[in-house]
């Protein structure tokens, strides 16, 4: 299996603070509730993959995400800055995901862990013009600093400065997130 690390960034399932752009139509329990589905889910997925699994988190101490998730996880606080800051803080080789992509099942978590055995990076492309799953063999902070994280710009970019280093990663299969009620209509077995 790959040495890479497969690293899932997770938040608390706070009302109020977890999928908020679902909360006009689930309300902030229930889009609490919802991510708290997903997050589950990920983890199911990410340990059937066999990787080795490491959690960032943030919104609450790394304690309660043992106790709620397991105390056999590896579980480490995301720091401060932005999305690009925490990310470049995971070392390589790793596979970062989140946990609001249900078609992200351990098959494809491995064949990520494998296509990134022969290329230097791989990307999981989203339908929302972000990515899923980015895979690195070696630290490449470029792909972190000043991005417009949530914009429909993360992978055109991530692909451009990735061009720019002359690497060509492995592309995955497109997969959607749940951030809209359309996505969440197309997953409802996860509707609170």
């Amino acid at each position: 299996m790959s040495a890479a690390r497969l690293t899932i960034f997770a938040r608390w399932p706070e009302a109020g603070r977890a999928k908020t752009r679902l909360i006009p139509v689930l309300g902030a329990e229930g889009a609490a509730a919802l991510y708290r589905r997903l997050l589950e889910h990920t983890l199911r997925e990410a340990r059937a993959s066999g990787l080795p699994i490491e959690l960032r988190v943030t919104g609450s101490e790394p304690a309660r995400f043992h106790d709620w998730l397991g105390g056999d996880l590896a579980v480490v606080d995301q720091g401060e800055g932005d999305l690009g800051a925490r990310m470049a803080r995971v070392p390589a080789p790793a596979i970062l995901i989140g946990s609001d992509c249900p078609d992200c099942d351990a098959a494809m978590l491995r064949r990520a862990a494998t296509a990134l055995e022969r290329s230097p990076a791989v990307v999981g492309p989203a339908s929302d013009g972000g990515y899923y799953l980015l895979g690195i063999k070696r630290p490449m902070p470029f792909l972190f600093h000043e991005m417009e994280w949530s914009t429909e710009q993360v992978l055109p970019e991530t692909l451009r400065r990735l061009a720019l280093q002359r690497i060509t990663p492995a592309m995955l299969p497109e997969l959607g997130d749940i951030d809209t009620p359309a996505d969440l209509a197309r997953h409802p077995r996860f509707a609170p």
